[in-house]
């Protein structure tokens, strides 16, 4: 068994999330630890404001951030296209539940983050999601079931549990009850797993 766990909370509509997958990956090849990847579905107008009432700064903001996430995915060899809507990725982020029940999760993350920011993907339809679990390899038919049933159950609870912990935005990576915020807060994190001791030979 592993020594250590990293939490690791993720929504596949965050630009940040998506340009920072290859080093969250990375930290299981450079370190003696197991991810555990949680949904945390992002309520957007909780800090953004819906898009209708957006005032100019918040919309500076959205420029901004898309920009900024571009720059980082243009220097990765990423297509990272803005989207088109305020998305609510429920059904996508209970998917990755079901992906990891299923044993095929990575397979599953890297078809969802990919194709929802080349714009291949509608990620509210539960049609997209079904076929998504099955290009993974999880039987997408029985994925409905499971939303409305104890899969939408668990992401609800997941999420709530989050915000108790003090999660509010994602990537966010919990180790030793200490939250770490953003791809930009990895260096730190790994610094911190090796001074434990955790680094790989």
């Amino acid at each position: 068994m592993l020594p250590a766990t990293v939490i690791l909370y993720n929504d596949y509509k965050s630009p940040y999330a998506f340009v920072a997958l290859g080093s969250c990956y990375a930290l299981e090849d450079d370190f003696a630890l197991s991810l555990d990847w949680r949904p945390y579905s992002l309520d957007i107008s909780s800090y953004l404001g819906s898009v209708e009432d957006r005032d100019p700064h918040q919309w500076r903001k959205v420029r901004y951030a898309y920009m900024d996430a571009r720059r980082t995915a243009n220097k990765l060899g990423l297509t990272l296209k803005g989207p088109r809507q305020v998305y609510d990725t429920r059904a996508a982020q209970t998917g990755m539940l079901f992906a990891q029940n299923h044993e095929c999760f990575r397979a599953y993350n890297d078809d969802v983050f990919t194709r929802f920011w080349n714009h291949t993907i509608e990620i509210e339809e539960l049609s997209e999601v079904v076929l998504a679990l099955d290009r993974a390899g999880a039987p997408g038919a029985e994925f409905p079931a499971f939303l409305v049933g104890e899969g939408g159950a668990e992401h609800d609870r997941i999420r709530a549990e989050a915000e108790d912990r003090g999660i509010f935005g994602v990537p966010s990576f919990v180790f030793e009850d200490e939250i770490y915020w953003g791809g930009d807060r990895i260096d730190l994190l790994r610094e911190r797993l090796t001074e434990v001791g955790l680094a790989r030979e």
